[in-house]
C-alpha cells in the first residue's frame, strides 16, 4: 500500500509543462500534469484507454473537433487512438491514468513537442 499527494511539491514552470509520476501499480501509472495557463498539450493519442481528472483549474479538451471545458473535479474517459488536446485556462493539475502497458516517455515526448 503507498499513500501519495497529487498537490504537495507543486512547481508550476511558465516554460514548459511539468509531469510527474505519482504513482504506479500492478495496472495503472498516475501522473500528475501541471499546467500554467495559457499552456497547451498539442494533439495527440494514447495508444490504450486513458483517464484525465481536472484536480485545480480548468482546460479546454479538444476531442474530435469539439472543445470541452473541463472544470475542477471534472474527470474524462478516453478509448486507445482517440486524437486529443488540452489548453490550459488557468493554472491546473491533471491527473492522468494510463495503462500500465503505455510508456511515461510517450507523454514526455508530447510535451516536448508542444
Amino acid at each position: 500500500m503507498e499513500i501519495k499527494s497529487f498537490t504537495e511539491d507543486l512547481d508550476f514552470n511558465d516554460n514548459r509543462i511539468v509531469t510527474k509520476v505519482v504513482l504506479e501499480s500492478s495496472f495503472s501509472k498516475e501522473i500528475r500534469i501541471l499546467l500554467k495557463k495559457g499552456q497547451v498539450m498539442k494533439e495527440h493519442k494514447a495508444p490504450f484507454p486513458i483517464i484525465v481528472h481536472v484536480l485545480a483549474g480548468q482546460i479546454n479538451f479538444g476531442l474530435e473537433g469539439n472543445i470541452h471545458l473541463l472544470k475542477k473535479e471534472d474527470i474524462i474517459t478516453l478509448e486507445g487512438h482517440v486524437p486529443h488536446d488540452l489548453t490550459a485556462l488557468e493554472d491546473s493539475i491533471v491527473r492522468l491514468t494510463l495503462s500500465k502497458l503505455d510508456k511515461t516517455e510517450r507523454v514526455e515526448k508530447v510535451i516536448t513537442e508542444s
